[in-house]
């Protein structure tokens, strides 16, 4: 059922029969009937109450048109007999907003009208009055309140088989007092009129959701409301609690179900029969305080640690500019981008020097996109968002399928828009000459240039992330039902295809190093004693022709390539090797050391894809299957190189977003607005900006980055906050980290000693952990080591080629982690949770990339 054609209520129903909750059947008017019983009505003209009042008066006596009448009467026959009775409920449906009765944001309680007990002879004034209901006075003085339209009213009825219960409750999954985990009960004699509109005498149960205590707050009951009216409780009854404790406790576990179900705290009602038996009878979400969730469960392969006012400001432009193009580009309306601007330039938080999503906001603007939830569970995996941290829309299946055509015309020209995007992105980058020599009126031009077209058209590259998601998923299920094969052929299905520009760049620094390493007075210099190693001395070596012209211009030639390639690369407080180019030297060494060959490289990856085809013919022998599922790993193949790519392309965006600010901020300290030109990296983008053209309020900037700068190392003593964690939205940000609720990381499953994440790369390897908190060490130190890690990013990369193996807290198959190890051939573990702890340093482990474990078998290196 469809929540804009029946409404929150009843497409919440039977969605929780189907999933095998104890729901009585039901049936529905849809809206549209009662859009036909209103148009015979007189237009809206003048006084909206009075119009109301008199709308409700002729719909609450009208007489369902012969052919809905038929129906009605049929489905009441085949749904309880022609001697059964059913309950009818109105409903109202949600708007184009999606805002409507029974949602998070206002339940719209006891503003519709329900008939309980309900003969087939009676059934038809029941339907009738449930459609005046929406214009009731009541109804229509709230929605006024709430500065909506009462006019605008439209509702849906529900016929639903009565459950002849004798006791009736409704649970809540949270207190509502404070919010606790704990689940509280108000439970009567009768129906559920009784306890919702207070009019029986009610007990209280408290259910603690951890330790599953049961506690009560018992009263002496006298009234009850029957099937007819309010009556007395029979002598023996008032007395005893009306849920025993075991009773008291499957309430709160069929609650924590739907909780569970719904990802967020719900709010129930519901019925015991003679029998014993509950029936759920309605679900709706909590009206609770505004509760924030945040993350940062991958954010941190590209913001680790510490960020700084101008990183963090620059990531919130990035953020915002490039997922409105995505939506845009999916076709969602304007008006819809317009009502999330404010969820839009919120996607990304500082917290305590940090950057986190924002993940109610991401799940609401995603959920505006019809094609997400084929790929919700996917990326909320990604994301490491669970539980109660799970929320947004969610489109139905027929809303889905209707969409399903628009989603395959995107998806079959998304490979033009690709094309169309990579040769817009390298022709602006051969636009863009050496900034040193622009004046601050130039660079700012550069940068609102840059960013402006990067707005208008950096969705494309989000949009490769959602179609590769649904390839993913497609692909590993129709080769698991194919083959039974595990993860680990999948993941070597994925080896190979043609170079991506990531992977370029890596190879054209090993070819360097080749160079580099034949000239025996240079591979002296980089493989000396450490004491006497001079990065700088070596560099300007190179760049000058002293090792011959050739490598000379090998490396300023790699520099103008790839010179924004760096560990950290978007992080603008941190320096690439295109400002100190020096930084090279670091980066050669290890491939020097180890005497590692493009080559070589290419023939790793090739025969671990040559291997996985052969593993392929051997699971899979009908030629059609194979076909296909060739056919998806190529496109897979696709999409990964895209995606790679479209990095790469964001690492140069950033680049020159750098070096532009950095010469900003040259220029303020040279006119003594700043102590010192790096500064600048405690000052936001708006402020650099606003320096020149006049719209930085105040005029010491230099007192404002230092006020930063001080806050940003205090930030630096304290201890992370959690991964994920929930705040109070009604308190300032900074006063409710004090009080924030940490959501946790659970430690990986599995047999003692024994690990589990998402195998990425397959093999198997036995050697000694390596814990990297700070990629700044020196490379060898990883060397025949399984280098574990809560993240990786580009300038990982010396660090992963001198490993045996990788493991990393966080990631998926399409994280960067993944995608390297693939590329190096080596064994890799992501999403293993906990790694950096539970693994501890320099233990003895064997690692199983393609299974996905990490045995522990030694603790202490021998």
């Amino acid at each position: 059922m469809d929540p804009f054609h029946v409404g929150h209520k009843f497409a919440r129903l039977e969605e929780l029969r189907k999933a095998g909750f104890p729901v009585p059947p039901l049936f529905c008017v849809p809206v549209a009937e009662f859009d036909r019983a209103l148009e015979a009505l007189p237009r809206l003209d003048g006084d909206r109450e009075a119009w109301c009042a008199a709308a409700a008066r002729a719909l609450a006596g009208a007489t369902p048109g012969e052919a809905l009448s038929r129906s009605l009467l049929s489905g009441f026959d085949a749904l309880v007999g022609e001697d059964g009775l059913v309950a009818v409920r109105a409903c109202v449906v949600p708007g184009q907003d999606g805002a409507g009765e029974d949602t998070a944001a206002d339940p719209f309680a006891g503003m519709s009208e329900s008939f309980l007990y309900v003969r087939r002879d009676d059934l038809l004034p029941a339907v009738a009055r449930c459609w005046g209901s929406a214009f009731k006075p009541e109804a229509v003085r709230y929605r006024m309140l709430k500065g909506m339209d009462p006019a605008r009213a439209r509702v849906a009825v529900g016929i639903q088989r009565m459950a002849l219960g004798t006791r009736s409750f409704v649970a809540f999954t949270r207190d509502p007092r404070d919010f606790a985990r704990r689940c509280v009960i108000a439970a009567a004699y009768g129906i559920g009129e009784g306890v919702v509109q207070e009019r029986a005498d009610i007990d209280h149960f408290f259910v603690d959701q951890d330790t599953r205590q049961v506690e009560s707050e018992i009263v002496t009951k006298r009234r009850m409301v029957g099937a007819e009216s309010l009556c007395a409780v029979p002598a023996g009854l008032a007395e005893p609690p009306v849920l025993t404790v075991e009773q008291a406790r499957a309430v709160a576990e069929l609650a924590w179900r739907v909780e569970e179900f719904y990802g967020a705290p719900q709010d129930i009602e519901g019925t015991i029969t003679p029998d014993g038996a509950l029936h759920l009878v309605q679900a709706r979400p909590m009206v609770v305080p505004e509760e924030v969730h945040w993350g940062n469960h991958n954010i941190t392969e590209s913001y680790p640690g510490i960020s700084s006012a101008l990183t963090y400001s620059q990531a919130r432009v990035f953020y915002q500019a490039g997922f409105t193009d995505l939506y845009r580009r999916m076709g969602v309306p304007r008006r819809l981008l317009r009502a999330n601007t404010h969820r839009l330039a919120r996607m990304v938080g500082h917290l305590n020097g940090r950057v986190y999503y924002r993940l109610d906001d991401w799940q609401v603007l995603h959920g505006q996109l019809p094609v997400f939830d084929l790929v919700r569970r996917d990326w909320e995996e990604a994301m490491g968002i669970s539980g109660t941290a799970r929320a947004g829309r969610r489109w139905s299946g027929a809303r889905i399928a209707r969409n399903l055509p628009s989603i395959a015309w995107r998806a079959l020209t998304h490979q033009w828009a690709n094309r169309r995007f990579f040769r817009w992105w390298d022709g602006l980058m051969a636009e863009v000459d050496a900034v040193e020599r622009r004046s601050a009126e130039e660079l700012v031009a550069l940068y609102r240039r840059l960013w402006d077209e990067a707005g208008r058209r950096w969705g494309v590259t989000l949009v490769n992330g959602l179609y590769g998601l649904i390839v993913l998923r497609t692909g590993k299920a129709l080769l698991r039902r194919w083959t039974g094969a595990g993860p680990e052929l999948f993941v070597g299905l994925l080896y190979g295809g043609r170079e991506n520009r990531s992977l370029a760049a890596a190879r054209a620094a090993i070819a360097l190093a080749e160079r580099a390493g034949a000239v025996p007075e240079l591979r002296e210099a980089l493989l000396g004693p450490e004491s006497a190693q001079d990065d700088r001395r070596v560099w300007n070596a190179i760049a000058s022709g002293e090792h011959g012209p050739e490598l000379a211009e090998s490396a300023r030639a790699y520099l103008r390539r790839y010179g924004d390639r760096a560990l950290h690369d978007l992080k603008l407080d941190e320096p690439t090797p295109r400002q100190r180019p020096w930084m090279m030297v670091g980066v050669l060494r290890p491939f020097v050391r180890q005497g590692t060959t493009v080559a070589g490289n290419r023939a790793a990856e090739q025969a671990m894809a040559t291997e996985a085809r052969r593993q392929l013919r051997a699971a899979c022998p009908n030629p059609i299957r194979r076909m296909v599922l060739r056919g998806l790993l190529a496109y897979m193949r696709s999409f990964i190189r895209t995606r790679e790519d479209a990095r790469f392309c964001r690492t140069q965006l950033f680049g020159v977003t750098r070096d532009v600010l950095w010469r900003l901020g040259g220029l303020l300290a040279a006119a003594g607005l700043l102590d010192d030109a790096q500064d600048v990296v405690d000052l936001t983008v708006e402020e650099v900006i606003g320096a020149f053209d006049g719209t930085l309020p105040g005029s010491d900037p230099a007192a404002l980055a230092a006020l930063r700068k001080a806050e940003r190392l205090g930030y630096e003593k304290l201890p992370p906050p959690p991964v994920q964690l929930s705040t109070r939205g009604t308190q300032p940000l900074a006063a409710a980290l004090r009080n924030a609720v940490p959501l946790g990381e659970h430690a990986p499953g599995g047999s003692p000693g024994e690990l589990h994440g998402l195998g990425s790369s397959g093999g198997r390897v036995r050697a000694q952990a390596k814990i990297v908190l700070d990629p700044s060490i020196d490379p060898d130190s990883c060397r025949d080591r399984i280098l574990i890690a809560r993240e990786t990013d580009p300038g990982w990369l010396t660090l992963m080629i001198a490993a045996a193996g990788l493991v990393v807290e966080r990631g998926t198959l399409l994280s960067h982690t993944a995608i390297t190890g693939r590329l190096l051939g080596v064994p890799t573990v992501v999403a293993l949770t906990g790694a950096t702890t539970h693994i501890p340093d320099g233990a003895w482990i064997e690692l199983d990339g393609g299974a996905g474990t990490v045995r522990v078998l030694e603790t202490h290196g021998r």
